[in-house]
């Protein structure tokens, strides 16, 4: 080093070289170097500028920027120390190139460095969102893995931007300007060191404070320190629950029960509904049965509406019970989610916490007074509500409905299905004929609305009469001829005028059919028909039956006498079969 107390002359005497390696020297021992941080005074401000004095022959001056908070606030005023980056000793001009940035950036290096060499925590500032995770500021700009965010995996990192942490240094270069940071590291040995106290406070039926951690579809995972427990969805509440979300949120403090603890796989299960009274202890007394409650309808099953009594407590309507009529297909009809309503408790389960309730008991029941509108016998209108294999639906009043039976549609007619004379909305004419309040039936008949032919069928027909009609029916043993509407009788294969194995074809339905009166049974409602009768019946046959007998003086009385035997002797043979 150059001793300026050797020098001999003055300073303006001495050479380039002689002066360059005195003001080297000098410069050094005050300690002002280029590209190194000095110490300097502020003594003067601008808009623009904030001019510095160093010490030296030269001042330097520095954007009034640098000098401020992100708000705009100044954070100097003349006559401050600050320190500065001397950049370059001059330039053109005479000014020193001086920076507060790069001070500000040399000084944060060199305590991250300390920090890495003593293995610190640093804190710094999440600033953005980088590929592959995020970016912190802790004086200098520094990298945090996604992995190293948290103990779990976050999904949504930009949640955590301008949030403050503490980090440890993983990774260090300060010529490549690279560092790394994690915050998991930190978190895990906190976790480790809290794991330990926490187990011992883990028994079955303490209540413990935790975090809630994360949060799935399933339920909640919560921080008890150092270890998690789950705290499923179904023992977050007594009452309906779609989501956990809809009760806790991540970072929630929240007091829960331990209900299960494993110490070898050390997995933890808590409750939260458990640390508080179960509403169903008291329902039975709160909800007795004939009780008028209220309550919000929470869900609509398509088998009817779940009501929200209180807190943990619901009720079922089932659809048969919202309303007397019956033609209601789906609960949506009559209730929404949200509608708040009056019903009457019904039946009461304590042991699988069911309370079964009525909308329709709060209303009239029409059936009280449908004995006293419709009483059996009366004839009533209506329309044909729906069309059955057995039978029609009628429409009598609101939530009553008639059953008229196909046997009760017609007193002869063969109907195979009632839709071969009706169809949804004919009107038509009933008779009631029967009432059942309990089992709510209303039996209707549309035949009844006039006399049974079979009551008189003695006074319009008689034995050896010859009827004419269309055969309606073919079965193995005869055929069915109708005679009048509601009546018909049948001719046995044996009273068939035509014989062979092929007899049916010859009697297709519509035939028009002769057939004589053999056998009359009303009791029964059985007409015995003879086809080969009415041809034997002709008047020709009568006459020539006559002209055969021996006895030319015979009277008409003896040949009707004779026939009359016949006759006898052919019910008695129809009767037998």
């Amino acid at each position: 080093m150059f001793d300026p107390n050797t020098l001999d002359l003055p300073l303006n005497q001495l050479s380039d070289d002689q002066f360059k390696s005195f003001y080297d020297d000098f410069m050094g021992e005050k300690g002002v170097r280029e590209k190194s941080v000095v110490k300097g005074r502020v003594i003067g401000i601008t808009d623009e500028w904030v001019t510095v004095d160093i010490s030296y022959k030269a001042e330097g001056m520095i954007p009034t920027a640098e000098f401020k908070t992100p708000e705009g606030e100044l954070t100097i005023k003349v006559g401050d120390e600050v320190d500065v980056y001397l950049d370059q000793m001059e330039e053109e001009d005479g000014m020193l190139v001086l920076s507060k940035e790069k001070a500000d950036l040399m000084r944060a290096w060199d305590q991250i460095a300390k920090a890495v060499e003593a293995d610190e925590v640093v804190h710094g500032t999440i600033i953005a969102r980088v590929k592959g995770g995020l970016q912190v500021d802790i004086g200098v700009k520094a990298f945090l893995p996604g992995s190293q965010v948290d103990l779990r995996p976050v999904k949504n990192l930009d949640k955590l931007l301008n949030e403050q942490f503490d980090f440890k240094i993983i990774k260090f270069n300060k010529k490549r300007g690279n560092i790394v940071l994690s915050r998991r590291v930190l978190l895990e040995q906190e976790r480790e060191s809290k794991r330990d106290e926490t187990i011992q406070r883990l028994t079955i039926g303490a209540i413990m404070t935790g975090v809630v951690k994360n949060i799935t579809d399933y339920g909640a995972f919560i921080d008890l320190g150092g270890i998690d427990g789950l705290l499923h969805i179904t023992d977050m509440s007594y009452g309906r629950l779609n989501h956990p979300s809809e009760m806790f949120e991540v970072g929630q403090s929240v007091e829960v029960k331990v209900l299960k603890f494993d110490p070898d796989t050390q997995r933890v299960s808590l409750g939260y509904k458990q640390i508080r009274p179960d509403p169903w202890e008291e329902a039975e007394y709160k909800y007795p049965v004939g009780a008028i409650v209220r309550g919000k309808v929470v869900s609509i099953p398509d088998y009817g509406a779940f009501v929200e009594l209180e807190d943990g407590i619901e009720g079922l309507v089932h659809i048969s019970e919202m309303t007397w009529n019956k033609r209601v297909k789906h609960p949506s009809k009559l209730v929404e989610v949200g509608d708040v309503i009056e019903a009457k408790v019904l039946g009461m389960d304590i042991e699988n916490k069911r309370i079964s309730l009525g909308m329709k008991q709060l209303e009239q029941n029409p059936w009280d007074l449908v004995e006293q509108q419709y009483p059996v016998g009366s004839i009533v209108k209506g329309k044909v509500r729906n069309v059955t294999d057995f039978g029609i639906f009628v429409g009598i009043d609101e939530g009553i409905d008639g059953l008229v039976h196909i046997s009760d549609l017609t007193w002869g007619q063969r109907i195979r299905h009632p839709s071969e004379k009706y169809k949804k909305g004919d009107d038509v004419e009933a008779r009631v004929l029967s009432i059942d309040k309990e089992q709510e039936r209303f039996s209707l008949g549309i035949k009844q609305l006039t006399e049974d032919p079979w009551y008189t069928v003695h006074g319009r027909y008689f034995l050896g009469q010859v009827i004419e009609g269309p055969v309606v029916h073919r079965t193995d043993f005869g055929i069915f001829v109708e005679i009048e509407d509601g009546v018909e009788g049948l001719v046995h294969l044996s009273e068939l005028a035509t014989d062979g194995d092929n007899w049916q074809e010859t009697y297709p339905d519509g035939r028009k059919v002769k057939a004589e009166i053999i056998h009359i049974d009303s009791h029964d409602r059985k007409i015995s028909l003879s086809e080969r009768g009415a041809q034997e019946r002709s008047a020709g046959d009568i006459e020539g039956y006559m002209n055969t007998q021996s006895d030319a003086s015979a009277r008409l009385g003896d040949v009707m006498g004779d026939l009359s035997r016949k006759l006898k002797n052919k019910a008695e043979s129809a009767a037998k079969e």
